[in-house]
């Protein structure tokens, strides 16, 4: 029996064309039937008397009574699905006829068209799915650079680079006082070209100018305007330089610039459009196109200023040209001093930070925020809650010479020999002097030892090297002895 939900509730049923027939259609209780679409036939029931034809819980079945008019309002219930409009016709005769009902008595049928709003949505699917692809395929390639990478930077962050920081800050002051020098007839200078070696500072130098100045902040690195399709470079760098004239007074720093800043006639293909030089145009031409009063300095760093396009250099467009090379010892004390902060140590950072300055000559300083990394997961290795000396010393074993070899075979006779000879040399008093020395073997390949940056005078080198060779060769003829 299928069971007629009360009035209050609008959900629909879906049966079967024979639960229609049996449940539905002999008891009299089909009202009209509207076919949508041609598809689905929605059944409108009409309401049976409680006596006769509806039961306390309201079950179908099939009253001895007469058929309740048709006048009775009818009720979207049930619905099944027809197949093909002919078979459901036929079959839906046939059903009135064996029931013996007179034809003028028929359920009558309607047939509508009614619109699903989510099926027509589906129509358009494909097309708005191509538009939304087209629309961010756009706008990858017209962009490509970012806003605001100097929030939260400032002089703080950046040290041992004394002199370069000191020359880039004049353009902070170019930025925030134009007016002062444009009295003067000065004219502010429309960019600057950041050459060191890898891992310096450049970018960080940069965006500590953006942050000191509050202005906004554009950067985007060289490769960033190559990409596959003709024409996307060029576009990139007029979009570039037209949202910084937006918001001028602004910052543009292209980090490695040296990607389409090459010399031009290198590289290229015979009788093809070169994508690179093509950039390379279009960057001289926006660089040397706005005004002195648009407030926009572009700032760019590299590491090979010897391959870049002359007129790339010339004043006008690269006004300056700023060195930044590797730190000194106060230098690197310094940068120690700001990443030691981030570590959690068992004394304060200024006691490690001229001890691990001076064991680290020639650390630039990305090399400097290496080593307390390493010393970090050295002591996480070790299952210690803060970072010692140890750990530090062993990080910067670990960078010079890489990891010990601890099962290497070898004869413990000579490896006692040369660790004699070198605590020694270590001892000596005409030796130089040395901050450690190693005789395990690593993954370099050799033992090594660290000496501090010290000037000998020539009387004083020639008098402690003869005196090494001497007491290297008493070891040796010492070493020969034995061996008889």
């Amino acid at each position: 029996m299928v069971n007629i939900p009360p009035d209050a509730d609008s959900s629909f049923l879906q049966i079967s064309f024979q639960e229609f027939r049996n449940k539905l259609l002999e008891p009299g209780l089909v009202d009209h039937i509207v076919v949508s679409n041609r598809s689905v036939a929605k059944v409108y029931v009409r309401s049976a008397p409680q006596a006769n034809n509806q039961k306390q819980d309201n079950e179908i079945h099939s009253p001895k009574t007469d058929v309740p008019s048709r006048r009775d309002p009818g009720r979207y219930r049930y619905y099944f699905n027809i197949g093909s409009v002919d078979s459901f016709e036929e079959k839906l005769e046939e059903a009135q006829e064996a029931l013996g009902r007179d034809p003028h008595d028929y359920v009558p049928v309607t047939y509508v068209s009614e619109v699903i709003w989510y099926q027509e949505l589906l129509k358009f699917a494909p097309t708005a799915f191509l538009l939304g692809l087209l629309y961010f395929m756009g706008k990858r390639l017209q962009g490509g650079f970012s806003i605001g990478g100097g929030a939260g930077r400032g002089n703080r962050d950046v040290a041992g680079c004394d002199e370069a920081k000191q020359e880039i800050m004049e353009f902070v002051h170019f930025l925030k006082n134009p007016n002062k020098y444009e009295e003067l007839g000065a004219k502010i200078p429309k960019g600057a070209l950041l050459v060191g070696p890898p891992g310096t500072g450049k970018t960080l130098l940069a965006k500590a100018t953006a942050g000191e100045s509050g202005v906004p902040f554009l950067s985007i690195s060289g490769s960033d305007f190559m990409e596959m399709f003709v024409g996307v470079g060029p576009s990139r760098v007029r979009n570039l330089f037209q949202e910084a004239r937006q918001c001028a007074p602004s910052i543009i720093f292209i980090d490695e610039i040296d990607a389409i800043g090459r010399t031009r006639g290198r590289g290229g293909f015979s009788g093809s459009n070169d994508e690179r030089e093509s950039t390379l145009n279009q960057l001289l031409v926006e660089m040397d196109g706005f005004g002195t009063t648009s407030g926009v300095v572009v700032l760019a760093g590299t590491n090979r200023p010897d391959i870049l396009d002359k007129a790339l250099l010339r004043p006008g467009r690269f006004d300056r040209q700023i060195t930044i090379d590797k730190p000194d010892i106060k230098g690197r004390e310094q940068i120690f001093r700001i990443y030691l902060k981030r570590i959690k140590l068992d004394n304060d950072p200024s006691f490690y930070s001229q001890r691990l300055a001076a064991l680290t000559p020639g650390f630039a300083g990305a090399d400097i925020a290496n080593v307390c990394n390493e010393a970090a997961l050295v002591a996480a290795r070790s299952e210690e809650t803060q970072v010692t000396m140890q750990h530090f010393e062993a990080a910067i074993d670990r960078i010079i010479g890489g990891l010990e070899k601890k099962n290497k075979p070898g004869c413990s006779e000579v490896e006692g020999r040369r660790g004699r000879r070198k605590g020694r040399n270590w001892r000596s008093d005409t030796a130089l002097p040395r901050r450690s020395r190693s005789i395990a073997p690593s993954l370099a390949g050799r033992a090594d030892e660290m000496s501090p940056p010290l000037l000998v005078a020539s009387d004083e080198e020639k008098k402690s090297s003869d005196d090494l060779l001497l007491i290297e060769g008493d070891e040796e003829k010492k070493g020969a002895m034995s061996l008889r």
